[in-house]
């Protein structure tokens, strides 16, 4: 009886939506089962891209409630649409209304009682996506649902949503929806679809990491989306669907778990309480069961990189909910634990097979929620984004101090508070004993620790064209930057022309110090003693540092000759000092200087790395110095580079003396499984930005052998190896376990894993010369290529890993010191923030043939983020470069390349790339 019951409700999901009741919907707009030939939601179809593409266009044309626009193209060139709906009136006054919500946002010139004004005049602006994670493949067919309805709907409570809301409905991933679609429906037997045997990432370069995206700015789909976030429309709520629930329930919403970050308004924690709690509220009226909130999930509101939480740092409400599903029916499991009815899941769901069409009718509904708050607290909405950022400028106009987690620790430390939590009469709990009143002032705003007024980057950085991609990442994300017309002096310091002024007073200042200071992430165990609990996501990442960017903090207020840049910039010219005739000194700071190298090379022309260092006109340049002779070839390309990428050139009479390694075009092959791993794609991202050309190879073609005969460098990104015992972090899950002959046989090639047959192919490869790379995971490599080092992560006592209670880094900066005289580390600081997520490390002591360049010295090595335990680190090997035969294997513990995030450690790869193969000879 229940099953039959369950599957009445299903088909009675399909029908609200396939058939809307008499009266309730326009009859002039096309359904999506007319547009389709399906119901959206019908089980074991969905529609592509292409399809709605189509359907939109058609909803534009057919009504006055819609304006379609284009935001930008996907990284494959798709044009990427958002959908406006909201009442006709409305739509003919757009504008006024952008203008109105921006205004507000940027909060700058105005009373509170002129922005008062504007929030009644105003309507709230609510942007709703679907289909960022195509392979969580509901949203982006709710969203065209969801659409359908708002245009077609004529109700009261529509009309009232029209009336006050402007609905942004936005596609986050064309191409992963296109590729995930068209995967599921290729198969004719409707029962066999599946999308899991994918065969590649669900778009050009990142997949799952499209939603990781959210400072760093780096891909065109995270740009257009910003674009209409921080720069366009500036809308109060952004609603991020995605999947999946929880084991044993329908949805997670919010609110979200502890902790939450300290840099952003406190307006935001209440706000997010609210919408979500709206939301739990409407679906237990409507009698949806199995919404589930804070603890039911690992969800939090801490890192900066996600669509919904860089929300947050931009005074912007950002919703999450993740829900079950998919156009294959699946079963709900019955867990015990999920049918007792609590706090954080009032209303428990039973087991039962569960359709497409439930999810998205919950979907709706969702959407009906929020939109819904946002008519009924529309003038409240809009006044509190002003709010916010006046709150924002006034911190950054005076002297500031943010509380965090170690200031707190500071705190007790001075007060002899051990943290003890008491309870006392009726059990309430007291947060560790009463200190010192006068301890406030003297610890936690101690003046020499107040928030800076703004931030200077000054124009004589060692790689300014990295320092410009970090500025125009800033202003991708809403944040003014000025640039300075003359030289310039702050806090008793001279800068010159062209550096880079941040002033905080101004509405995204909590993005702004996100991405200049430390993250100060908290313990965060399950209880005392016990296991820390897992972030979503990292928890220090500031970009700042990732960037290599030097930079002052400047403390008090401050002006000069500056001027706000209106859009991104390129990097400045450089310019050739001196006239000689025989060729170029070129620094290798700039990571720009690979791009040079790349043309050159594939120009014919010939480039050295001065092995010592050489001094010009008084300027001392560091081993590692690119030498380029000239020729007309050569002369062209220097003259190009030097104009277009911020790179300067010495021009030279004679070559310089002294010992250098002359390069070779490197032949690379890229490293990636079945299904795609995310690292392996944000490397081909990087290596088109600095134009390295390259080869992605699988497993089996390593398993072939005679790889020498094709590559010079094989390059192994995180998860590209999986040691045997344990599951690799940070990384695509690798999708085995299908019958190869299910897979189109273009594809069938690239199944297969990298396992101890491809090591010896590998190692066969490094003897005859090849250069081998491993970054993160991928270094367990060495134990099957019998490298001589030890594991920095196993216990030599017990031959045991180190527990979790014993030391934890789950995504942080660390600082790393490194030898710059080693050709691994030509052109880098010696000392550097590299990116660590539990990673592998190696033990001091090293066999014979290995030399050490980055390294983790001293008890705190801790830049950003959370690592307990860290004094566990103090002289660990963090790169090492190990010869083998004639080759070389580069072991990379730190992500180096972390999501296109750590310019300043890209030349660990870069010059493993060009020195191991000039290195070998040949």
């Amino acid at each position: 009886m229940r099953t039959s019951l369950m599957a009445a409700a299903a088909a009675c999901a399909l029908l609200s939506l396939a058939a809307p009741a008499a009266g309730q919907n326009l009859p002039n707009i096309t359904t999506p089962q007319q547009a389709f030939g399906h119901a959206i939601g019908e089980d074991y179809f969905l529609a592509n891209y292409t399809q709605a593409e189509a359907y939109l266009k058609t909803l534009a044309k057919e009504s006055d409630r819609t304006k379609l626009v284009e935001i930008g193209k996907s990284g494959f060139g798709r044009s990427q649409y958002m959908m406006i709906v909201s009442s006709p009136e409305n739509i003919r006054n757009l504008e006024k209304y952008r203008s109105i919500a921006e205004r507000l946002a940027q909060a700058k010139d105005l009373t509170d009682d002129q922005a008062r004004a504007l929030a009644k005049e105003g309507k709230a602006v609510i942007w709703i996506d679907g289909g960022m994670h195509a392979s969580e493949s509901i949203h982006a067919q709710a969203l065209l649902q969801g659409i359908y309805s708002m245009v077609s709907r004529t109700d009261p409570e529509a009309m009232r949503f029209l009336d006050d809301v402007i609905i942004l409905f936005g596609e986050a991933n064309p191409d992963g929806q296109e590729q995930i679609a068209n995967w599921y429906m290729r198969n004719p037997d409707p029962k066999a679809r599946e999308f899991e045997s994918l065969p590649y990432l669900y778009n050009r370069y990142i997949g799952h990491d499209n939603n990781r995206d959210y400072f760093r700015i780096a891909q065109v789909e995270t740009t257009n989306l910003t674009r209409v976030f921080y720069r366009q429309w500036h809308p109060q709520i952004i609603y991020n669907h995605h999947q999946p629930g929880p084991p044993g329930m329908v949805v997670f919403i919010p609110p979200f778990r502890d902790p939450f970050n300290y840099n952003y308004d406190p307006l935001i924690m209440t706000a997010l309480e609210e919408t979500g709690t709206a939301i739990h509220s409407r679906l237990i009226t409507e009698g949806k069961p199995g919404s589930a909130m804070r603890s039911a999930a690992n969800y939090s509101t801490w890192y900066n990189g996600n669509e919904r939480t860089s929300s947050y740092f931009h005074n912007t409400v950002g919703i999450l909910t993740e829900i079950i599903g998919g156009p294959t029916p699946e079963e709900l499991p019955l867990i015990a634990g999920a049918q007792l009815p609590r706090s954080d899941e009032p209303m428990p769901v039973p087991p039962q097979l569960w359709h497409m069409s439930q999810s998205i009718d919950y979907e709706l509904s969702m959407n009906n929620a929020v939109l819904d708050y946002a008519s009924r607290n529309r003038d409240r909405l809009l006044f509190n984004i002003y709010r916010m950022g006046k709150n924002s400028i006034e911190r950054g106009s005076r002297d500031n101090w943010t509380v965090s987690a170690s200031r707190i620790d500071a705190l007790r430390k001075a007060g002899g508070d051990d943290g003890t939590i008491t309870r006392r009469g009726g059990g309430h709990p007291v947060l560790g004993k009463e200190l010192d009143p006068s301890l406030y002032k003297t610890v936690l705003q101690d003046p020499a620790r107040r928030d800076a007024r703004g931030y200077v980057i000054s124009a004589d950085q060692p790689d300014l064209p990295s320092a410009v991609e970090f500025v125009n990442a800033l202003i991708r994300a809403g944040v003014e930057v000025q640039r300075a017309t003359a030289p310039f002096t702050v806090a008793g310091k001279s800068y010159p022309a062209g550096s880079f002024v941040v002033m905080t007073a101004q509405a995204y200042r909590p993005h702004i110090v996100d991405m200049f200071e430390p993250q100060d992430h908290p313990n965060d165990f399950e209880y005392p003693g016990g296991p820390p609990q897992q972030p979503h996501d990292i928890t220090g990442y500031t970009l700042a540092f990732q960037n290599g960017l030097r930079f002052d903090r400047v403390l008090d207020g401050f002006s000069g000759p500056f001027q706000t840049l209106p859009d991104e910039i390129a990097p400045p010219s450089g310019r050739i000092d001196g006239a000689g005739q025989a060729g170029w000194l070129i620094s290798h700071a700039p990571n720009n200087a690979f791009t040079l190298t790349n043309r050159l090379m594939k120009a014919g022309a010939k480039v050295s790395w001065l092995k010592t260092p050489v001094t010009i006109d008084g300027a001392t340049l560091a081993p590692g110095t690119l030498w380029v002779p000239a020729t007309p070839t050569s002369r062209r390309v220097v003259e190009a580079a030097v104009k277009t990428l911020g790179l300067n050139a010495h021009a030279l009479d004679k070559a310089p003396a002294g010992e250098a390694l002359a390069l070779k075009a490197p032949r690379i092959g890229l490293v990636d499984l079945y299904g795609g791993l995310m690292p392996t794609g944000w490397t081909r991202f990087i290596f088109d930005q600095f134009e390295f050309p390259y080869t992605v190879v699988h497993p089996q073609e390593l398993d072939a052998g005679k790889l020498k005969a094709k590559y010079d460098v094989l390059i192994f990104t995180d998860g590209a190896y999986r040691p045997p015992q344990g599951v690799v972090r940070s990384s695509q899950t690798e999708r085995q376990g299908f019958d190869p002959q299910s897979i189109p046989k273009e594809y069938r090639a690239w199944l297969g894993s990298v396992t101890e047959k491809t090591a010896a192919q590998v190692d066969a490869f490094a003897k005859a010369g090849g250069s081998v790379v491993t970054i993160g995971s991928s270094n367990y490599l060495a134990a099957p290529l019998k490298l001589p080092v030890e594991d920095g992560m196993i216990d030599p006592k017990t031959g045991k890993s180190m527990l979790r209670t014993t030391f934890y880094s789950p995504g942080a900066l660390l600082t790393a010191t490194v030898d710059n005289r080693q050709p691994l580390a030509y052109g880098m600081p010696t000392s550097v923030s590299v990116f660590y997520d539990n990673s592998p490390i190696f033990r001091p002591a090293v066999g014979a043939g290995v030399s050490k360049v980055a390294w983790f010295q001293g008890d705190k090595v801790l830049k950003s983020g959370w690592a307990f335990g860290q004094e566990h680190l103090n002289g660990m090997n963090a790169i090492l470069d190990v010869s083998v035969g004639r080759g070389h294997v580069f072991l990379m513990g730190p992500e180096v390349t972390q999501r296109a995030q750590p310019a300043g450690t890209y030349k660990f790869l870069f010059n493993a790339i060009y020195y191991g193969p000039a290195a070998a000879g040949g």
